[in-house]
């Protein structure tokens, strides 16, 4: 699936260190948007509540440990970020299909409306980043950011995608 590497690609260290401050320009970017949607729900949530539910949204009946491994959080913390959302009645959780040890969480009604909220910000900022940067540029950025991800993009039992 990975198109062969264009031999007229050469990525002298400056031009990689632009793409590195870029990408943490952008990064900063994305993190103020989601802390004043976080702030403005007013929950007292922070960022991995909100990654969580986003993940949540995009795939159902994620458990503890495919939360871990998609956030790079530890699995005692993506428990952890379960248990708060489930206090706050942002999540329901149930034992899995086919393993009741293995307990899986889905968004309440209560949850899909934060995640929209604080995720609205966000795909109206994508949005205007992609208008500016035309058709191509949006396949490009696409497959720059899933090659970046790395096996993130889908991970065993996972039943959305990146879409």
């Amino acid at each position: 699936m990975n198109a062969p590497a264009d031999p007229r690609l050469i990525l002298r260290e400056d031009e990689l260190d632009a793409g590195l401050e870029l990408l943490m320009l952008a990064e900063a970017s994305v993190w103020a948007a989601v802390d004043a949607a976080l702030e403005a729900e007013g929950l007292g949530l922070g960022r991995s509540h909100w990654r969580a539910a986003f993940l949540l949204r995009r795939r159902p009946g994620v458990g503890v440990q495919e939360l871990a491994h998609l956030t790079s959080l530890s699995k005692q913390a993506a428990s952890r970020i379960l248990l708060d959302l489930e206090g706050k009645g942002l999540v329901d959780k149930a034992a899995g299909d086919l393993d009741g040890r293995r307990r899986t969480a889905a968004l309440t009604a209560r949850g899909e409306a934060f995640e929209s909220a604080v995720s609205e910000r966000l795909r109206s900022q994508i949005a205007r980043a992609y208008r500016s940067a035309g058709l191509d540029g949006v396949a490009g950025a696409r497959r720059i950011l899933a090659a970046l991800a790395g096996g993130r993009t889908r991970s065993p039992g996972a039943t959305g995608g990146p879409g």
